[in-house]
């Protein structure tokens, strides 16, 4: 609090009059003089305490801020608390105002309902089918909402925004190649030690470059490299799209009379559909790579022999498994984290809580459309 001295200073003075203790105050009760102001309140409690009742007369009180008034309300709270009965008199319309608004307000809980873990718990997992099944009304709305631009798009090429195209191309594509290239390597080699170590036991270490070619071209590099895309950029989509949300930029270009999902989303989505089949390529060849290079070094196997090996254990529709499944995959991720992005609201806490939930959501959804294509493909005997 200040503490710069008043030029009418607050003052209190006493008068008994029987049981009763009057209490005046006078002068400017305002917050320049709170030194002052806390001294008289004390003083004013110390002096009250061994009375049964006590007024406090305004009449004489020349000024009255919000810090005066609470100090008048804590000190009526700090007598009621020992028992002594306080009243307010003769205040000023305007004082009395400040006196009702300054009143320190308790809210009294109700207790907590005695409740049943298994109710609960039920009633929790109701909650989240419910709430799952609204994220999945919304998306089915914002899958619409695009394919209706996508098709004015279509009937108006000279409306699309190429050069954003190709520049997320490379954000998307070109930029993720070096940690795509890692990660494939690394599980490619893994795969390729564990089939050896295990396959050697049944004098089949020759099977490994049919387990590690099937794993890597079916499933596990389109995999792996969605959760990555899932996780650099559909994080990246997300932050963008809900930085310009909080920043009022969506309004802005509907202002504009432009549509967001065209001149951002659109973009966005089909260069992820454009670079992930290109990415799962490059991932499924680095996978590849590794195991060869394990089984050169742990099976003494040549890369003559690996690859010789290689070509009888696949074919054409191995490598095209993991490629047809790459723009789906995209597709999801992109929806996902587009609609997280435009979901946030103008909070640094709403948006992490939205990148996080797409990031989430689109690794699980990446891996759900793995099983459904993978179910289809054995139906079909692909």
């Amino acid at each position: 609090m200040a503490n710069t001295q008043s030029a009418n200073p607050p003052d209190v003075s006493f008068d008994r009059s029987g049981a009763v203790l009057r209490i005046a105050l006078t002068g400017d009760w305002t917050l320049v003089a709170s030194r002052r102001l806390e001294e008289k309140a004390a003083e004013l409690v110390e002096a009250a305490r061994g009375a049964g009742s006590a007024a406090i007369d305004l009449c004489k009180l020349s000024r009255l801020d919000t810090a005066g008034a609470w100090l008048i309300n804590r000190s009526q709270r700090e007598l009621a608390s020992v028992g002594v009965a306080v009243d307010i008199e003769k205040a000023r319309p305007e004082h009395r105002i400040l006196l009702d608004e300054s009143h320190l307000r308790t809210e009294v809980l109700p207790p907590p309902r005695p409740g049943n873990p298994l109710v609960d718990m039920l009633a929790e997992l109701g909650r989240s089918i419910v709430t799952a099944f609204h994220e999945a009304y919304l998306g089915i709305a914002f899958l619409g909402e695009f394919v209706d631009a996508l098709a004015h798009v279509v009937s108006r090429p000279a409306k699309f925004r190429g050069t954003s195209l190709v520049y997320h191309i490379e954000n998307f594509g070109f930029r993720s190649i070096p940690i795509i290239l890692l990660i494939n390597l690394l599980v490619g080699s893994i795969v390729a030690q564990q089939g050896i170590f295990q396959m050697k036991r049944f004098g089949a270490t020759d099977y490994t470059v049919d387990l590690v070619g099937i794993l890597v071209l079916r499933e596990l590099g389109v995999l792996l490299t969605a959760i990555m895309i899932a996780g650099r950029s559909g994080s990246a989509i997300t932050a963008e799209i809900g930085s310009m949300k909080m920043r009022e930029e969506i309004d802005a270009l509907r202002v504009m009379g432009l549509s967001p999902i065209d001149v951002l989303i659109a973009p966005r989505l089909l260069a992820l559909v454009v670079s992930l089949p290109l990415l799962t390529f490059i991932g499924d060849m680095s996978a590849l790579f590794g195991g060869l290079l394990v089984c050169w070094v742990y099976a003494d196997m040549s890369p003559v022999a690996f690859i010789a090996l290689l070509r009888d254990s696949i074919g054409l529709n191995t490598l095209m498994v993991g490629l047809i499944k790459a723009p789906f995959m995209a597709f999801v991720i992109g929806l996902i984290a587009a609609k997280a992005g435009l979901a946030t609201q103008g909070s640094a806490e709403s948006l992490g809580r939205q990148v996080t939930d797409s990031v989430v959501q689109s690794i699980f959804m990446v891996i759900v459309v793995d099983g459904c294509f993978a179910v289809f493909f054995a139906s079909i005997h692909y």
